[in-house]
């Protein structure tokens, strides 16, 4: 009998050993708030308005850009972002113009987006386009501001002073002095296109600047607008 007795024992150890206790997941509850959810996909672009000016005379890594969007993101006929939302973010690199060369160059981030109600939302922006920026070009995935090229401005240079110093010299001592007075504009012309800095890159207040998002950022959708009905 004791052995019997035993033998059970054993028996049903194992057999709860080997069913599965049954208890509540995480997965569903992400389940069931994943309908919920309001994402703003990777890639997408909003336009922005600065609301400062930027310049690579002086501004600094480390500094401040602030901006406001011109124009709503609807997805599914609901605003995710709402035209007005101020968007804040910082410099992460300038390069200002060399005298012989190399062109200014500014970069910025884009970091925050703040809602009319206060809501705050942590991004990771870039800068996608400037359409509202005259001679200015987007160089590399990351989106740094840099300056058009100034070697046909500075050639111009050259050929003025060296058209100047020719008039001059030809009026003063014919030909030869022509010739003389060329050669010493041209030298003039060069030392002020070798002295002379580039063009800063500038970005006045309400320059349109276009954003783009580096990845999909989530938002609480009970802190944007309802959906459009």
């Amino acid at each position: 009998m004791r052995t019997i007795a035993m033998v059970l024992l054993l028996s049903a150890l194992v057999m709860a050993q080997a069913s599965p206790a049954v208890h509540p997941t995480s997965a569903t509850t992400s389940s069931s708030a994943g309908p919920n959810e309001l994402v703003v996909p990777a890639g997408t672009k909003v336009p922005l308005a600065l609301k400062h000016a930027v310049s690579t005379k002086s501004a600094r890594e480390g500094d401040s850009v602030y901006a406001e969007t011109t124009f709503p993101v609807v997805q599914d006929n609901r605003v995710l972002i709402p035209a007005g939302t101020y968007v804040q973010g910082r410099i992460s690199h300038v390069q200002r113009a060399g005298r012989i060369k190399g062109r200014a160059e500014v970069l910025m981030h884009f970091t925050t987006l703040i809602y009319p109600s206060g809501y705050t939302v942590m991004l990771p922006g870039a800068v996608e386009n400037v359409p509202g920026a005259e001679k200015t070009s987007i160089k590399g995935q990351e989106g740094t501001i840099r300056q058009d090229s100034q070697k046909g401005e500075k050639i111009g240079t050259v050929a003025s002073s060296a058209g100047t110093g020719a008039v001059i010299g030809g009026l003063s001592r014919g030909g030869k002095g022509a010739a003389i007075g060329a050669g010493i504009g041209g030298a003039v012309g060069t030392a002020i296109a070798l002295l002379s800095r580039g063009n800063d890159v500038k970005l006045d207040a309400g320059t349109t600047v276009e954003m783009v998002f580096q990845r999909a950022v989530p938002l609480d959708p009970n802190r944007i607008p309802p959906p459009v009905k």
